[in-house]
Parts: C-alpha cells; structure tokens; sequence
C-alpha cells in the first residue's frame, strides 16, 4: 500500500466515524447502561456489549443513514460538516451504509441470543426506528409530530432494552421515569427542528417546526420538558430530584418565546449550549443514580 493510500483511508474512516457524532454516543450508551446496572447491580459482558452497541453501532446507523440520505439538503444547511453532522461526500455513502450494518450485526446478534422474546422486541423497535427516521421509502423524520416521536425513541428505547435484558419488573415508578424521559426526547428534538425551518422548507422537507412554525415548536418544547420535570415529582425518591434537571434546559430555550421563522436560524446558539446541557445532566443524573443505589 502506498504512503498516500494510506491517509486517504484514514480520512475516509474519519468521515465515517464523524458521521456517528461522537459528541452525541453517550447520549444513548447512558441510558442502556444505568437502566441494566441499576437492575441487575453488576458488571457483565451483557453490560459492556450493550454499552458498546449503543456507544457507537447504533449511532453510526442512525446518524450515518441520516447523514447519506439527507446529503443533498444538508449541502444548503450551514450546521453540516462539523461536530452537528457529517456532510459526506457522495463516494461515502455506500461504505457508510456498509460500515453501518456491518457494525451493528455482530452486536444484534448477541443481544438477541443473550435475551428473551421481550428485549428481542424492544431491540426490533430500537433499530427500526433508528432506521424509519431516514430511510428512503419511511422517512418519519419528514412525518411532522411522527418525527419528534421517532428521534425521542432512539435514546428512550436503548433504556427500555437494558431493563429488559436485566429482566427488570416495569413498576410504576420505572414507567414515569421513561415516560418523562420520552417527553424530553421529544422536546429535545422539537427545538432542534426549529434552527432548520429555512433549510428544511427551501429543500422541501417538512418537520415538526416547518408544519406549526418556529414560535410554537418552542413553546411546544418547552411544555414538554416542564411536563418532563412535573413527572419526576412524583417518582419515588430520589427520582424527585430529576425534576430539576428540566430547569436548564428550560432556562436555555425560554428567551427564544416569540422567536420567528425568519429568526429561527438564531436559536442554534441554545441548540450548541444544549449538546453541552446535556453533559451536566448527564453528570447530575449520574449522582442520582449513585444515591438510588446507596439508598
């Protein structure tokens, strides 16, 4: 192999892995890896596989397919080509998609074997999906309402799999705690919408924010993460102390109330310190667990 052939194959491999937006995999390996460790109190190859999966695999499927089949309308979007997604070169798109399913076969296969027929239907739910969200011939992401529903369910579902993998009793408790995390799932990806209501209309692509506009997809979001945090109130303890994690992200898209569509493009600014939010939360929901577990 020649010297340039090499860092060509490193640059291509590197676009690959951007396309699974590093800066998102915890978001999804999280919630698998508490919901199985918080159940079963122990660390086994069931955990560490799954939290692989759900680190990476699962990610480059879900951002990759995006990433391959929203190029032509990514080319007018500003966001892409950087830690908010790929924009990859039209020679990537069937590696990428290869590298995808590739990935994640070996991982499926074992979660299914490890499993029973309730987790092996979560997981089915999971990929799909992660999958119907960009697919030609799906597309959810353009089935506004369906959209915010899907995008929820790609982080809520690695959660629902853990429990059921770590056979855990669904108790009134662990149903509010998903309940609320699926609505900030949907708020999350509602306000997210609202930075791309000129690209997404100019290219023709409809979403939760082009439907009802800029100024109600905020408010809806908002509504959401404060119902989010209303529903952790009344989880058992200390599950009451998640209720607070809402009030940040609250704080960061309350002054965009009487945003418009022709200024919706200015809320990407509380959509970057949201990526960062989501780190503290992450933090602060780590706490919570450790004084679950000592409790």
């Amino acid at each position: 192999m020649t010297s340039t052939a090499r860092p060509s194959i490193a640059r291509d491999l590197g676009q690959i892995l951007l396309s699974s937006r590093p800066i998102s995999w915890i978001n999804t390996a999280f919630p698998f890896a508490a919901a199985y460790v918080m159940t079963t109190r122990e660390l086994d190859p069931t955990l560490v596989i799954g939290f692989l999966y759900f680190l990476v695999p699962y990610n480059l499927a879900m951002y990759g397919i995006n990433d391959v089949f929203d190029y032509a309308s990514d080319l007018a979007n500003p966001r892409k080509g950087g830690i908010e997604g790929a924009l990859l070169a039209p020679r990537m798109h069937r590696p990428t998609l290869w590298a995808a399913a590739l990935s994640n076969i070996p991982f499926l296969v074992y979660l299914v074997v490890v499993g029973d027929a309730w987790s092996t239907v979560w997981l089915a739910v999971s990929v799909f999906a992660v999958i119907a969200y960009s697919a030609p011939g799906l597309r959810f992401k353009e089935r506004p309402f369906l959209d915010s529903v899907t995008s929820s369910l790609h982080f809520v579902t690695p959660a629902v799999v853990g429990l059921a993998l770590a056979r855990a009793e669904f108790s009134t408790g662990t149903v509010l705690v998903l309940t609320a995390f699926f609505l900030w799932g949907m708020a999350a990806h509602a306000f997210g919408a609202v930075q791309d209501v000129a690209p997404d209309r100019e290219a023709g692509i409809g979403s939760i924010a082009t439907v009802i506009g800029a100024r109600a997809t905020v408010r809806l979001s908002l509504v959401l993460w404060l119902l989010a945090g209303v529903l952790m109130l009344v989880t058992p303890w200390p599950g009451p102390l998640g209720a607070l994690l809402a009030v940040p992200y609250l704080v960061n898209a309350a002054p965009w109330w009487r945003v418009t569509d022709e200024t919706s493009g200015g809320t990407n600014r509380a959509w970057r310190r949201f990526i960062l939010l989501n780190y503290v939360a992450g933090f602060l929901a780590t706490m919570i667990l450790i004084l679950a577990w000592v409790s």
